[in-house]
């Protein structure tokens, strides 16, 4: 009885009670299966917002349910002052996929971002022999996203993030992205990094290039500088490769990870190349719930999933068909869509006029989808999505804009 209270009343007790921070969808999400997820009325909806990349595995996948749910009933949480197997565990299998080197485990992007903003730092002091405050830069891109934390919103060069807040972390400057001269232009004796996001999620899904990628390698390599990837949103198979880097051929010397890592469960990991690995002594950094054995159980099961039912491979081939559909609605819809673009199950629709007047509609429709950018409507299905699905979710799309033709 008081569960269907809740249920019925969530958007006053919303209204009343919850920061106004967020413009939410008018509709109150109870249950989710798989890519479908079910409202307090009982309405069904095909889920292509993935809880904005975090629920890699669709929802309540019966892997990840009964690995939480056998955790759960042993041990959840014991600080990390103590070992716990699953971090261990999970810490070897992550290096198993970017290379050697060591993990530091979190709860979200931001905070990964947080940890390579202060890895840089430390690098940088190194860098300037043991002189702290010196060099400390970080060239970062135009139109990034890297999370909402002080440190990581000094990285996210945009005035709906950063206003209000100022004054900022002071140490950053902001390149073009895609363009390997501007960057090299702002590196100078005081910089000790470059962090960029392999795929620019946010800012309406823009991939950086292989040959990009390979600059900014070359030039932290020449000037002893520390390569920085977020892949918070494009990592852990989204692309159809475990890192959406690893299409480039480049080996960074960080990355930051989280969203689909624990497939629902909040946890995020910072990866460290051998060559920066020592430069965190005890003391330097911490948290308290980063890598419980909760959440490494969760992350686990979402790792297990993936090489199971051969996720990667999964998405390499499916996206095809996927992205040849969606490329054929701006042929029959030129006045609307303007460019389709992504790898994988990333993909951003880029609309002429407001992307929210698009989700809204394919909310109507049953097809739960996000904005992105100024234009950009932003597909991001489970990775286990069907082939149907996909289809079923390119239906959906060309219903909307028949509708607005």
């Amino acid at each position: 009885m008081e569960s269907s209270v809740i249920r019925t009343n969530a958007a006053d007790l919303y209204d009343a009670h919850v920061l106004q921070n967020y413009a939410r969808a008018p509709i109150t999400l109870v249950r989710g299966r798989g890519t479908q997820v079910w409202d307090d009325q009982g309405r069904c909806y095909l889920d292509f917002t993935s809880g904005i990349a975090v629920s890699a595995l669709g929802h309540c996948h019966p892997h990840w349910v009964a690995a939480v749910r056998r955790q759960a009933g042993e041990l959840i949480h014991v600080s990390n002052l103590f070992r716990n197997p699953n971090q261990a565990e999970l810490a070897r299998r992550l290096v198993g996929y970017a290379g050697p080197g060591r993990v530091f485990f979190c709860n979200s992007g931001a905070e990964a971002n947080e940890a390579l903003i202060k890895l840089a730092r430390l690098h940088g002091e190194k860098k300037a022999g043991g002189v702290e405050g010196k060099c400390i830069k970080i060239v970062c891109a135009q139109n990034a996203f890297h999370g909402r934390t002080y440190g990581s919103m000094s990285a996210t060069p945009q005035e709906k993030i950063q206003k209000h807040f100022r004054p900022l972390v002071p140490g950053f400057a902001f390149g073009e992205f895609n363009n390997l001269k501007s960057f090299t232009d702002l590196v100078d004796d005081d910089t000790c990094a470059i962090l960029v996001e392999t795929i620019q999620g946010e800012s309406g899904i823009m991939s950086a290039t292989g040959e990009f990628l390979h600059g900014l390698r070359d030039l932290c390599t020449r000037r002893n500088l520390l390569l920085l990837l977020d892949e918070v949103q494009c990592g852990l198979g989204r692309t159809g490769k475990f890192y959406a880097f690893e299409e480039a051929g480049i080996q960074p010397d960080a990355i930051a990870m989280a969203k689909g890592l624990g497939g629902g469960f909040p946890i995020g990991a910072m990866w460290v190349r051998e060559n920066a690995a020592d430069l965190f002594h005890a003391g330097m950094h911490g948290t308290t719930f980063g890598g419980t054995p909760l959440a490494c159980a969760a992350a686990l099961a979402v790792l297990d999933v993936i090489e199971q039912e051969k996720l990667l491979a999964h998405v390499s081939a499916e996206s095809v068909a996927w992205h040849a559909a969606l490329q054929a609605l701006g042929r029959d819809f030129p006045k609307q869509v303007l460019a389709v673009r992504g790898r994988g199950f990333m993909v951003g629709v880029q609309v002429a006029g407001d992307p929210a007047l698009y989700v809204a509609a394919l909310r109507e429709q049953g097809l739960l989808a996000l904005t992105a950018g100024v234009n950009v409507v932003r597909l991001l299905p489970p990775l286990n999505a069907t082939r149907e699905e996909l289809a079923r979710s390119v239906e959906i799309f060309r219903t909307v804009l028949a509708a607005k033709a």
